[in-house]
């Protein structure tokens, strides 16, 4: 059951944009997340939800999506997210952002997972100017955006394959917009101590 929710926890880039996220959702997700471990439990996070359609294009606006695939401009149009979640960090509690550096992908991933389980999806998004984002949404100097998560109904297919060693990892689309995501295998990542 888990390791379903993780195979279709996928970087979604594209959504059917009538199907809306509400509140209720993005602060259930958020209920999640604040049970997450945080270091020495310094729980430093706040968060800026948007499901309103105004809103959600303002964010939108400030997201750089796929760095990868730079040919492309994706969420294709029509096909964006419809609700984000700004994960911030407040410098009053924790003035080390770096401290804080793996809570911010355990809370995301907590997020994601939840979403996952009431059947959406979502992508971590980290190619965002923080200035752009703190002046675009009006916030105070002691709150830092660290992540932005998008969330919404997935409108494309995500294929998982697997890679010999030395094979590319990068992600790609076929010519049906497919989007593929190259895994290493198990037997290569794993290591074991060796009998001399």
């Amino acid at each position: 059951m888990f390791k379903d929710l993780v195979r279709k926890n996928r970087s979604y880039r594209g959504y059917h944009e009538n199907r809306r996220m509400t509140r209720e959702e993005l602060e259930e997700f958020v209920d999640c997340a604040r049970l997450c471990p945080s270091s020495v439990n310094g729980q430093p996070f706040r968060y800026y939800l948007a499901w309103e359609k105004e809103e959600v294009d303002k964010i939108q606006k400030m997201t750089r999506w796929a760095r990868a695939l730079p040919q492309m401009t994706l969420p294709h149009e029509g096909m964006c997210p419809t609700g984000f979640i700004v994960i911030l960090q407040d410098t009053n509690i924790g003035p080390s952002l770096a401290r804080y550096q793996k809570d911010v992908g355990i809370v995301a991933q907590t997020m994601l997972l939840a979403a996952a389980e009431a059947g959406l999806g979502g992508c971590m998004i980290g190619n965002f100017s923080a200035d752009e984002v703190k002046t675009g949404l009006n916030l105070p100097e002691h709150l830092a955006p660290m992540l932005i998560v998008a969330f919404g109904e997935p409108a494309e297919e995500i294929v998982l394959t697997e890679i010999e060693e030395g094979e590319s990892t990068a992600y790609y689309r076929d010519e049906n917009d497919v989007h593929y995501v190259p895994k290493r295998k198990l037997s290569d990542i794993i290591l074991t101590g060796q009998k001399k």
